[in-house]
């Protein structure tokens, strides 16, 4: 498993393009050739960055969903709705295809951020109010996540 580090700042310019922060880019490179899908948030509005070989063990596990079951169906539809595969090019750049870009209200200033095996590609403004309002109850929700006495998540 992948665990990307990191949160930068960069440009979109007018097609959607932007140049992958050089950090990033260094931790992306043994997935490059692979290629990666992008695809917007369940829950925030963002872009998410998957490498092929995350992306494929998320499709593993969806596969093994019953299919004759709507719920498992109304997921599998709605998870991958809107999914591309995507290509750093040569010059390290990644376009974000436009529907994406509309879905996630992304402007000219982007935030690029880690999110464990996945990279989050969202609007500045948006990636600011969204850490902004998490941050009150951020000790509350490490508590409820990290603070089970019975396991060391940490170790």
């Amino acid at each position: 498993m992948t665990n990307f580090i990191g949160t930068y700042e960069c440009k979109a310019d007018a097609k959607g393009r932007f140049m992958m922060p050089a950090a990033i880019k260094k931790q992306l490179l043994p997935m490059i050739e692979q290629g990666f899908v992008m695809r917007r948030s369940v829950f925030q509005p963002c872009i998410e960055l998957y490498p092929m070989e995350e992306w494929n063990l998320v499709m593993a596990k969806m596969g093994k969903l019953n299919r004759f079951k709507q719920k498992n169906n109304d997921f599998i539809r709605r998870f991958t709705a809107g999914a591309k595969v995507v290509e750093i090019d040569s010059n390290g750049r990644l376009l974000i295809p436009k529907d994406l870009i509309e879905k996630a209200g992304i402007s000219k200033e982007l935030t690029i951020s880690s999110a464990i095996n996945i990279i989050e590609i969202w609007d500045k403004d948006k990636y600011e109010k969204a850490i902004d309002d998490a941050s009150v109850d951020f000790a509350d929700l490490a508590q409820e996540v990290m603070g089970d006495d019975t396991t060391d998540l940490l170790s």
